[in-house]
């Protein structure tokens, strides 16, 4: 599995934006797909999951209610809908997806074993 994330860029604290990630090759042996991200000198962090086909999402208390995680009808791409951002929100993008993994273990990035590249998020204050 290949994964292609882009939407990355600079917006106003408050502002939107949306991020994407296009997931190509053995598509049909995903069952959750995710974004994490990694500020400069900090961890990678779970920011959302969402469990392919049959859709219950999750996310981090830090951007429940701001941020909302899909998918599109094809099941290929993901999508990161970002609202109200913040300067902490500011950090690299990172999209995964896994083939099988449990409830518990769903925001832990070792989970993952395909991972797309970063895009860089900045929200200016």
């Amino acid at each position: 599995v290949q994964l292609q994330a882009c939407g990355g860029g600079l917006v106003q604290a408050g502002g939107s934006l949306g991020l994407s990630c296009a997931a190509s090759g053995r598509t049909n042996s995903r069952s959750s797909m995710a974004w994490f991200r990694q500020a400069p000198g900090k961890e990678r962090e779970f920011v959302a999951a969402i469990r392919i086909g049959t859709g219950p999402t999750y996310y981090a208390d830090s951007v429940k209610g701001r941020f909302t995680i899909s998918m599109d009808n094809t099941k290929t791409t993901a999508f990161l809908q970002m609202n109200s951002l913040k300067p902490g929100d500011t950090a690299a993008y990172y999209c995964a997806a896994a083939n099988s993994i449990i409830t518990s273990q769903i925001r832990s990035s070792e989970s993952y074993p395909y991972w797309g590249q970063g895009t860089l998020v900045t929200v200016s204050s």
